[in-house]
């Protein structure tokens, strides 16, 4: 039996990137996969790419700066499948909500922007929060496993990152938060933070060569690695019976570059 057989899992995010690799590789383990990010086309698209490899998808296209498409995605969910087992809470959102981009870009802390602050928090801490706070009545009848998605920017306080570290390192407070309150639901909460291939990651390299590139010398297994070999099927794991015994904590995926 596939590890995630039979489980519903929601993934944010999972229209590129680390959100989509875990969707593809959660479904080829056997569970019903809710893949969910903004464009309707891209969301469509990866869901047939799971129905293609003979497993089950469903695209649910949802901002997840929005309340009440978050609410709608996990509402869907239920009716489609019945309930959520897993949540992986991956969407992050750059920029601001009227000129969105695709990773961070260099900014002194004195020059950060109120709206680029309210719309990486919205998109970041709040929904996470959000997410959890949907799925939490069924995962209280029945146990579940929640994933959100931290970074080592913040854990480490990378210069010219104000917005993306200071909402990475809520998600990582509200996590621990969340793992306290929520295990006697038998319900566990974690965070991932990895360090991963991703058009992200090369977006944010094309604007910090220099440093990116001093972040993967420190990397001791002297590779980044790849988001649905590497940092996947490790999420399986989490996600799973493993993770039944494992809560409030920060999971590295970085080749051994951060060790807290």
């Amino acid at each position: 039996m596939a590890e995630l057989e039979g489980k519903v899992a929601i993934v944010t995010g999972s229209g590129r990137g680390i959100g989509k690799a875990v969707a593809k590789v959660f479904a080829r383990e056997g569970a019903k996969v809710v893949v969910a990010s903004r464009t309707p086309a891209t969301v469509e698209a990866v869901a047939q790419e799971i129905r293609d490899e003979g497993h089950t998808a469903l695209g649910v296209p949802t901002d997840v700066s929005q309340k009440d498409q978050i609410l709608a995605m996990v509402a869907t969910t239920v009716e489609h499948y019945g309930t959520v087992d897993i949540l992986i809470n991956n969407a992050q959102g750059f920029g601001t909500a009227e000129k969105p981009r695709a990773s961070t870009i260099p900014t002194p802390i004195e020059d950060t922007d109120d709206a680029e602050w309210d719309y990486t928090f919205r998109t970041g801490a709040t929904a996470t929060l959000w997410g959890m706070q949907a799925v939490f009545p069924y995962m209280k009848e029945h146990g579940g496993r929640i994933v959100n998605f931290a970074s080592g920017s913040g854990m480490d306080g990378f210069p010219g990152n104000t917005p993306y570290n200071a909402t990475k390192e809520a998600i990582r407070a509200l996590t621990r938060t969340a793992a306290r309150e929520w295990g006697k639901y038998a319900i566990s909460v974690n965070t991932v933070n990895p360090s991963l291939r991703t058009d992200a990651w090369e977006n944010w390299e094309a604007n910090n060569q220099e440093f990116v590139q001093g972040l993967k010398d420190k990397m001791p297994l002297g590779f980044l690695g790849d988001p649905e070999q590497h940092g996947a099927p490790w999420l399986v794991w989490l996600a799973g019976k493993g993770g039944e015994y494992v809560t409030g904590m920060t999971i590295m995926l970085n080749g051994g570059r951060h060790m807290p």
